[in-house]
């Protein structure tokens, strides 16, 4: 297989600069069709992006033996059952995250990719960014010691949209997105977590809906501990003060300290005894394209991705520990 010749279902916001044209700037891999329920969208998409094909129903598009992979880029509640359809229709699948909807319906994906013995790769993209293999660098050189603990702190304020139920997006539609907020951008955080530290064994907290602006939890305290033996704290708060805007992760180990984001990229800080140390890695133009790259080279036998559906579904199963349906 030489070139990988990708369509996309679902081609909204996300799939404009951070996903989609990887697909065709990466060697080897070309996007040959899209598709959209909006016919007029899905046009102007592929006008746009130069894609030769686009069509409005999913179907025709798994089913285009044109297209050797597909990218499900879709809101949560849809991607277990495209996921299968394109296992099924002999095809390797690209999920968004979060891989769906909870961890037995990711389980569920799992069965049906070793069943039909096809490819599952998931959007934990920064398992590929220079951002965070530099902190596993620094932890897999022993910058801090004997490893102890990893704590999380997420805050930022209600959006407008976030207080009008009219103007409320659709991650806060506990049936088509889950859990809210906390669903649609903690995946990132505790699938880093894993990445750097290993799979996280327990977890447990309060989540509560403390600004009543929507149904699904706002505010969540959690406390974690790794099979390693690492323990942790991790707090998200949707609704809170401008003042108390935060996003970070603190690794403690013996001798040190290792401070960064998820989502800020604020520079890396490593502070020893011997003081503090700053790193700024290069940011992609398409935050995807790193971990798409791994997907197009294990396609074509060259390499491999470091984000699969096993994986992701151990960050599935603690958010589903942490919102106590586990």
């Amino acid at each position: 297989m030489e070139t990988i010749k990708w369509g996309i279902i679902g081609v909204g916001a996300v799939t404009e600069k951070k996903s989609g044209p990887a697909f065709y700037k990466i060697e080897n891999s070309a996007l040959i069709a899209v598709m959209r329920r909006d016919e007029e969208k899905a046009k102007d998409f592929a006008k746009r992006h130069l894609v030769e094909k686009y069509y409005t129903d999913a179907d025709q598009l798994i089913n285009d033996p044109d297209i050797s992979a597909v990218y499900v880029a879709t809101p949560p509640q849809s991607h277990k059952e495209y996921a299968i359809k394109v296992l099924r229709a002999g095809k390797p699948v690209y999920v968004e995250k979060p891989m769906a909807m909870d961890y037995a319906e990711c389980k569920d994906i799992i069965d049906v990719a070793n069943e039909v013995n096809q490819k599952l790769f998931v959007a934990h993209y920064r398992r590929a960014l220079p951002y965070f293999l530099k902190v596993k660098e620094l932890l897999d050189n022993n910058a801090i010691g004997k490893l102890l603990t990893a704590d999380v702190r997420f805050y930022r304020p209600a959006s407008a949209s976030d207080k009008d139920k009219e103007k409320q997006t659709w991650r806060l539609k506990r049936d088509i997105a889950g859990e809210g907020y906390f669903f649609d951008l903690a995946p990132h955080t505790l699938d880093i977590l894993d990445l750097l530290l290993g799979e996280i064994e327990e977890a447990k907290a309060y989540c509560k809906n403390l600004g009543g602006f929507y149904e699904v939890a706002d505010t969540l305290s959690a406390i974690w501990q790794f099979k390693s033996g690492i323990t942790g704290v991790g707090e998200w708060c949707f609704v809170a003060p401008e003042q108390s805007r935060e996003d970070s992760i603190t690794i403690t180990g013996t001798n040190g300290v290792i401070r960064f984001s998820t989502f800020a990229f604020t520079p890396i800080c490593l502070s020893t005894d011997k003081g503090n140390e700053y790193f700024e890695p290069e940011q992609p133009e398409h935050i995807q394209q790193p971990l798409i790259q791994t997907i197009v080279n294990e396609l074509r036998g060259v390499g491999s991705c470091p984000s699969t559906g096993v994986s992701a579904a151990r960050t599935a199963r603690v958010m589903d520990m942490i919102v106590g349906k586990l």
